[in-house]
């Protein structure tokens, strides 16, 4: 199927804002890198906030697809599909060279004092994913492998929270350490039976 204009813009957008941040992404260089006519923009989008719109609902409907891959394969004990998607995201953050990190974070970082919009869309996205890893650890716990008494809601919470933390550190220090430091602390005092 041929990707039309709009979706190129919007997918290379996912992958220059990625990198760059939105603020620095400027609509001639995503244009450029698309392949799109310069008229192409506005008549798609109106404005750069709904382009921005557009690039976190691309992002977080292919990362929430992502989650799923791990997190709905039954074959697999509930907690270690969540070590799976973690070292998963370890070997990609690694083979990126910590170049992007997470979309979603970064611009959390960048934009939620700045616009309301987006602040909105990016809370809702963390909700979404929120309740992939609660939903997760509750299969974990009727496997009677979590600790049952645990807020699966609070504990994805705590995981999400960390995870995006150990994805900026990494990205910091150009080094897996703080993201196999988080995993390796994660699976042997957080999430246990006892």
């Amino acid at each position: 199927m041929k990707e039309n204009a709009r979706d190129k813009i919007i997918a290379t957008g996912v992958d220059m804002v990625a990198i760059s941040g939105f603020n620095a992404t400027g609509i001639e260089s995503i244009l450029k890198a698309a392949g799109v006519p310069k008229g192409s923009f506005y008549h798609h989008f109106g404005s750069k906030e709904n382009f921005g719109i557009e690039v976190i609902n691309l992002f977080a409907e292919r990362y929430a697809q992502k989650l799923r891959s791990f997190f709905d394969d039954h074959n697999v004990e509930p907690l270690e599909r969540i070590r799976n998607y973690l070292e998963h995201s370890i070997e990609h953050l690694t083979q990126e060279n910590f170049s992007k990190g997470c979309l979603i974070g970064n611009l959390g970082q960048e934009l939620a004092d700045q616009n309301e919009r987006f602040r909105d869309r990016l809370a809702e996205v963390f909700n979404d994913w929120l309740a992939l890893f609660a939903d997760c650890l509750q299969q974990a716990q009727q496997a009677g492998s979590l600790n049952p008494r645990l807020d699966t809601q609070k504990l994805a919470s705590f995981l999400l929270s960390g995870w995006e933390g150990a994805i900026l550190r990494a990205k910091v220090m150009r080094s897996p350490e703080p993201l196999k430091q988080f995993v390796g602390i994660l699976f042997t005092t957080v999430l246990t039976a006892g």
